[in-house]
């Protein structure tokens, strides 16, 4: 299993993670968790931590921008590869003080983390545990013991929201797909 990132979440959200050092006058590959590369490249300060040192550094941004589908970012102090490479696998990191005003319909998917999850009926699924983006929208990672559910985030999905529970409007069939399969792989899968 791999080691679970440590952070103050209270202080800092993890935004994405360095994927590799870009040329020669040291830009670091950005990949965004939220699929948003303007997550990235709008930060004036990001923090790097890796799994193992949980002690996240901080960074000016000097430069970010897009290309294709990574930011590509440069950090003060950080100026050729050699150094960018050294950065290469580490988390990335923005000051939760940072982030932009929503309006009071919007909210950020770190907020969730940690609530209930329960249908407009009161059924209760479990607990938000994790998020991530399979490349067409944000999905949420539910637990519940050692059963896992992932909660697609389309439009019409969640129907409330407060500061413990996120309620949901999931189309017929959806909580049904992962029943009868634990958390991580903990059963044997067919081939």
């Amino acid at each position: 299993m791999a080691d679970k990132l440590s952070f103050e979440a209270e202080k800092y959200v993890l935004v994405g993670k360095v994927t590799k050092a870009h040329g020669i006058k040291g830009e670091l590959k950005v990949r965004s968790f939220s699929g948003q590369l303007d997550s990235i490249t709008r930060h004036n300060r990001l923090l790097l931590v890796s799994r193992q040192n949980s002690e996240p550094k901080p960074y000016k941004v000097e430069r970010a921008r897009t290309a294709n589908k990574e930011a590509l970012v440069l950090l003060e102090g950080v100026d050729n590869r050699n150094r960018a490479e050294e950065f290469c696998g580490l988390e990335v990191l923005a000051y939760k003080d940072d982030l932009p005003a929503l309006a009071a319909d919007e909210f950020y998917l770190h907020e969730l983390e940690g609530l209930l999850v329960q249908t407009e009926d009161g059924t209760e699924i479990g607990t938000i545990d994790a998020f991530f983006n399979n490349g067409g929208h944000d999905i949420l990672v539910v637990v519940s013991g050692k059963k896992e559910t992932l909660i697609p985030l389309v439009p019409g999905m969640i129907t409330a929201r407060d500061d413990n529970k996120v309620t949901i409007a999931p189309p017929p069939g959806l909580l049904d797909v992962n029943a009868d399969k634990s958390i991580r792989g903990d059963k044997p899968h067919d081939i």
